[in-house]
């Protein structure tokens, strides 16, 4: 008799497993039934908002549903990344998920209300990279002649980039630790302020992500001196690479993605994936994206979450070799 009630509850419970796994295939297809709210967590006019814009607008179109952007900044990314992390895990909280908030915020600071484990991946967008630009006035035109300078006037040059815990700030001071140099960091809450002011002469240099900046390059307001990434840009041909600027191994991007909040159905974070993926498709996506120093870079959802992984442990060793406390 034993056997047989085991035998019994055992089939119930494989039953009810596949009822459920059946209602969640079948929910993901009817998603979006409700606009759904597309979080930034970062200040409207920066380069997370002006790429988050574009893939809430065109998947607004693919599912016939409105998805809001909610810009929600501050703390580095990390006010709105809490709020994504303590969000139902129903689809309808959609955080745009970057290397401050859920890479570098982790070791940098104090009691932050989440983890890793509080999202899960579905997939990158693209990896815009960190660009070191100065003002037309300044006597230094490349990154060896900056190091140089910097030695040679210590204290006197300060730079301009996001606040403490943004790639920008984190690629600027692990420059310094690589090529044994200190200029002041100026942290602005709003990016696109500090690359205006750089732009008045109110400060030397601006380190900031390449969708902010590739305009004013091109006009001449600004002028670069390297790309952080691993190859040069299509729109900047003529501007080197940190590492053939003579720092080896030298790569920051900004990297930008999508993440709902953790528990969300496999199903469902399955079909955000293929939607997201296909929008990415689109050629005017894809020719706007290249266009502002970042052609798309999609991958699977477990791809992205051992990227993001590996960028965690990366800048948690950056911010104890450069001794950077936490906030």
């Amino acid at each position: 008799m034993r056997v047989v009630i085991g035998a019994s509850r055992a089939l119930m419970y494989s039953i009810a497993a596949a009822v459920w796994m059946y209602s969640a295939v079948s929910w993901a297809q009817t998603y979006p039934v409700k606009p759904v709210r597309y979080l930034v967590p970062f200040a409207a006019g920066t380069g997370n908002d002006i790429v988050g814009r574009l893939v809430a607008e065109r998947l607004t179109r693919l599912w016939g549903q409105q998805v809001i952007v909610d810009n929600r900044g501050g703390a580095s990314g990390s006010i709105g990344a809490a709020f994504v992390a303590k969000s139902p895990p129903d689809g309808y909280t959609l955080l745009h998920c970057n290397i401050a908030p859920n890479a570098i915020s982790l070791s940098m600071i104090a009691d932050i209300p989440y983890g890793h484990k509080d999202f899960a991946p579905i997939t990158r967008i693209g990896m815009p990279p960190n660009v070191i630009v100065v003002h037309p006035s300044v006597p230094f035109k490349s990154i060896k002649e900056l190091a140089a300078y910097a030695k040679s006037n210590p204290g006197k040059l300060s730079y301009a980039a996001g606040l403490v815990g943004t790639s920008p700030h984190l690629a600027m001071e692990w420059l310094k630790l690589r090529m044994k140099f200190d200029i002041v960091h100026i942290p602005y809450k709003n990016a696109a302020q500090g690359t205006t002011d750089v732009i008045a002469g109110q400060l030397p240099i601006n380190v900031t992500n390449l969708p902010l900046i590739i305009g004013p390059i091109q006009a001449g307001r600004l002028r670069a001196l390297a790309v952080a990434s691993a190859k040069r840009q299509t729109q900047l041909p003529d501007v080197p690479t940190m590492q053939e600027s003579g720092v080896p191994d030298f790569e920051v991007n900004s990297w930008y993605g999508v993440c709902a909040p953790a528990g969300t159905p496999v199903a469902l974070l399955d079909k955000l994936n293929a939607d997201i993926h296909s929008v990415l498709r689109i050629p005017e996506v894809e020719q706007r994206l290249t266009q502002l120093g970042m052609p798309p870079a999609p991958t699977t959802r477990e791809e992205f979450d051992q990227f993001i992984r590996a960028e965690i442990a990366r800048w948690a060793q950056v911010i104890r070799d450069a001794r950077i406390p936490k906030q």
